[in-house]
């Protein structure tokens, strides 16, 4: 007879002792809860010393090490030296800063671990719900069909996949793109995020036929120039398929002119897809939602929601208007994910036909729980907030002669540096690099950096709901103090 459940020698992964596992559990909670609210009093990123980097250069551990003794590892050598972008001085990278409800709802969809792939499940459901609000978000129609995946650059991927077949002119899943003859080819200003030519290197069609269209001074994509590339593309023999909008570039927070590149995609019968994953979410609020018409009209929309609407990582989505051409895209279905009519396998249309995961984790209940203690407006005025607080930083930039803005402030993106007036290009340049490290190892504040016409400059990408105006005065009189401190070595 085989070993039962109630057997001593029946061997699992379940603690051993229930209660002092839930004890554990709750101090966890306790001390997660204490971790959030006290954000603000602890340093923003600490380096990781010597010792603490030994303790990840251990072996494999063969016997079972005692779950308190786990958790003391995890509070000595790990938790403080996170990232630090919950910190609301973290303006480094585009990065929401997280909220309780969305803690709450990655535990639960780990505590009941369903696969997103398909079949009839409350997970399921939750997750067309949460596709159906972004939907009615970005004012697409109930058609449209949707996906969450990782993040940006899996929904521009995924969007991409679907204006190539479409736009392919030929049975591209059986023919492949090994002998096209005309070859196809993808537009984007200079200022796209990068991860849209990977997925262009990555389908097939190559970096070279990424043509990125030069940008006005507001960095902006420029209408004339993607126009006359288009019309010396088709006159050369190539086939252009698809413009890639931005509503936020990741350098400056631009919004390209969306209703001009419809014009031009519809003119064209070419495919309009909008990397939104910084911006588009700002449909949410009455000040940015005016920059943002045309988004509407646009094929296919990526979005991040680990950003501006702050869940947890890791949570996107990308939609697209024509439903049929999305799943005509990915949908593969062998005997082993055959549907029912009936039961658990039943369901007409399962997510794992409409992207390359068949394993998916259960995303959406963050996304499901955070909407729905907060509601959508509120969402919206955090948005609106961090806006003025880009103006205000700007206008403390301006206020200040040693301070000059370097770009035209973009959604929640400030571009500016230290300039004492007497320095040549160079010299200014490693002169701000200077400042922020120093900004950034003293703990101040972790801005960010990027370079804008050869010239390096300090960036605050602002997408956190606890920074006030207060952060930004302390962070400009650091970068005074500093500046005046150490210009005279540069």
């Amino acid at each position: 007879m085989g070993t039962t459940h109630n057997s001593k020698h029946f061997e699992t992964l379940d603690p051993q002792d229930w209660e002092k596992s839930k004890a554990l559990m709750h101090k966890m909670v306790d001390d997660a809860f204490d971790y959030i609210e006290h954000v603000r009093d602890r340093e923003i990123w600490l380096e990781m010393p010597q010792e603490v980097l030994k303790s990840f250069e251990t072996a494999l551990p063969h016997l079972p090490v005692d779950p308190e003794n786990v958790y003391e590892d995890f509070t000595k050598n790990i938790l403080p030296y996170n990232m630090g972008n919950i910190h609301p001085r973290f303006w480094a990278w585009y990065m929401g800063a997280g909220t309780i409800s969305g803690v709450m709802g990655d535990f639960w969809a780990s505590v009941m671990n369903p696969n997103l792939g398909g079949g009839t499940h409350a997970a399921h459901k939750v997750e067309e719900q949460v596709i159906n609000w972004i939907k009615e978000i970005m004012e697409y129609p109930e058609s449209a069909s949707g996906l969450l995946v990782s993040g940006g650059s899996m929904a521009n991927f995924t969007a991409l996949a679907v204006a190539r077949n479409v736009k392919a002119g030929f049975d591209i899943r059986n023919e492949g793109v090994q002998n096209i003859k005309k070859r196809m080819v993808v537009y984007g200003s200079t200022e796209v995020h990068s991860c849209n030519q990977k997925a262009c290197e990555l389908l097939g069609l190559g970096a070279n036929f990424f043509k990125k269209i030069v940008v006005n001074k507001d960095y902006t994509i420029n209408i004339e120039a993607l126009q006359k590339q288009i019309i010396l593309d088709k006159k050369n023999g190539l086939n252009p398929i698809c413009v890639i909008a931005t509503s936020g570039t990741v350098n400056t927070g631009a919004i390209d002119n969306l209703n001009a590149i419809a014009d031009i995609c519809k003119q064209n019968n070419l495919w309009f897809h909008v990397d939104g994953a910084i911006g588009a979410i700002a449909m949410l609020s009455k000040q940015v939602k005016p920059q943002l018409q045309g988004i509407e009209r646009a094929d296919s929309v990526a979005l991040d929601l680990h950003k501006w609407l702050h869940m947890p990582f890791e949570v996107g989505c990308v939609l697209i208007k024509d439903e049929e051409s999305h799943k005509n895209t990915f949908s593969l279905i062998p005997e082993y994910l055959a549907k029912n009519t009936r039961g658990l396998a039943s369901g007409e249309n399962w997510f794992s036909e409409y992207g390359l995961q068949l394993s998916r984790h259960f995303r959406a209940l963050k996304v499901w729980m955070s909407i729905k203690e907060h509601g959508s407006e509120r969402f919206g005025r955090m948005i609106t907030r961090n806006v003025e607080q880009a103006q205000y930083l700007g206008k403390l930039i301006s206020a200040n002669d040693d301070l000059e803005l370097m770009a035209p402030i973009g959604l929640d993106i400030v571009c500016f540096r230290y300039n004492p007036g007497d320095k040549n290009s160079d010299s200014l340049n490693a002169l701000n690099k200077e400042i922020k490290l120093q900004i950034e190892e003293k703990a101040i504040a972790v801005p960010g950096y990027t370079t804008l016409n050869g010239q390096y400059c300090i960036r605050v990408a602002i997408s956190n709901h606890r920074v006030t105006n207060n952060d930004f005065d302390e962070l400009t009189k650091h970068i005074l103090e500093i500046g005046e401190n150490i210009k005279v070595n540069y």
